[in-house]
């Protein structure tokens, strides 16, 4: 069973019917007691990380998500996956889960948000098993991380190279939406469930 933290924003149940699709099985909770009982997490997002973070702690899942990526793979997505940042400049500074070391910073050049099919080059996690190199994903973002490349697990190029995947111990993300990624997206989320 995954668990798909649900704290009143984001694409839950998009995620969670591809995880389906995959045979998986999935559950969208907000409840501590149903998310103890799923072998992985997953934390999608879409909208401000600011009102995200805000939602998360008020819901009791930020100390929760941080206490259980210890020993549970914990996936982040889009803006979920830059919740894993120490923190982020949109909308001044506001903190992060710090699951991985770096920062949400906003593109300065190009259209913003970035809307569309880009490559993820560099690749070099579990996630990407049987993925090309260079495959193109989904994204819709107009904050990237800025991350040490210990942390960086593959990259995309717009108008400069910046981390589209980080991980650090049981804990991924991607900047783009898999969910929306045809079959190389379902295909990182089979991994995902495969770990």
């Amino acid at each position: 069973m995954i668990g798909i933290l649900d704290y009143g924003m984001g694409n839950l149940r998009s995620v969670q019917k591809a995880i389906e699709y995959l045979g998986g099985a999935a559950v969208v909770s907000a409840e501590q007691k149903t998310l103890d009982g799923c072998e992985k997490l997953i934390l999608p997002g879409v909208g401000s990380f600011a009102a995200g973070m805000s939602n998360l702690r008020g819901r009791g899942l930020a100390d929760y998500a941080v206490r259980r990526a210890q020993d549970t793979p914990l996936l982040g997505i889009c803006l979920g996956m830059q919740f894993l940042l120490d923190e982020s400049e949109e909308e001044g500074l506001t903190a992060g889960l710090g699951l991985v070391r770096g920062r949400a910073v906003r593109f300065t050049e190009g259209k913003i948000p970035q809307i569309g099919w880009n490559a993820v080059t560099s690749m070099r996690s579990p996630l990407f098993a049987g993925i090309p190199e260079g495959t193109q994903f989904y994204f819709v973002h107009s904050y990237y991380a800025d991350t040490a490349p210990a942390f960086t697990l593959g990259e995309t190029e717009y108008f400069r190279t910046y981390a589209s995947a980080v991980g650090a111990g049981n804990v991924y993300g991607v900047q783009f939406h898999p969910e929306k990624s045809g079959a190389a997206g379902l295909q990182l989320l089979r991994n995902f469930m495969r770990l």
